[in-house]
């Protein structure tokens, strides 16, 4: 299956950061394998925007924050939140974008999870799920109909992107062999069945003419 990359197309790259990497906080096994296949993707895009965490330290998300094993949940106002390593805390290496990332052309940076108290895997909406990023709007603004995914993880930051951009009335295509899951409890097949339901493409980057 051919797809042609448009002008009104954009690559989304989501979260290629040191601590999603190997050695990182939070790392996805072979998270740093995306690296020169979202670095290839880009060049045939004259849209791109990149997806960064950025947690002020004492993030609600974190285990750390609440005493508690990572991986625990907890309930917050907004429902039940996983907890996480402390990860991607603002202005340390770790949240910084993987060093072999080399998107100069990028159009823009959306940072996501500042609110200390909601988390945030979605490009486009916070956990609260009506909190916006912004990015739906600065993709309207360039005439965007069109987003092609990639990066980490699969079932958590580019799974909840993907819905949102759906939601936002975009086509989406989610690139996977330029992704990396975690798979925590099955995550990964649920992703991918939500996908599916909701209309979401899979391909692959040898697809992209």
């Amino acid at each position: 299956m051919g797809l042609t990359v448009r002008d009104q197309d954009a690559l989304v790259v989501v979260d290629v950061q040191n601590d999603f990497c190997p050695g990182g906080a939070l790392a996805v096994v072979e998270g740093d394998a995306v690296v020169p296949l979202a670095n290839a993707l880009a060049r045939r895009f004259r849209n791109v925007v990149l997806t960064q965490d950025w947690h002020p330290a004492g993030h609600a998300s974190f285990a750390s924050t609440h005493g508690k094993a990572p991986f625990e949940t907890v309930e917050l106002s907004y429902g039940t939140q996983v907890l996480w390593p402390d990860h991607c805390v603002q202005g340390t290496d770790g949240a910084a974008f993987h060093p072999g990332l080399d998107i100069p052309h990028a159009r823009a940076v959306i940072r996501k999870g500042l609110n200390p108290a909601v988390d945030s895997y979605s490009g486009f909406r916070e956990a609260d799920r009506t909190t916006p990023t912004g990015l739906a709007g600065y993709l309207r603004d360039l005439g965007v109909g069109r987003v092609f995914l990639c990066g980490l993880a699969t079932d958590f930051c580019v799974a909840w992107t993907s819905y949102d951009a759906r939601e936002a009335g975009l086509d989406v295509v989610l690139v996977e062999d330029a992704c990396r899951g975690i798979d925590l409890g099955g995550s990964l097949a649920r992703a991918h069945a939500e996908m599916d339901a909701r209309g979401i493409m899979r391909s692959t980057s040898a697809d992209l003419g």
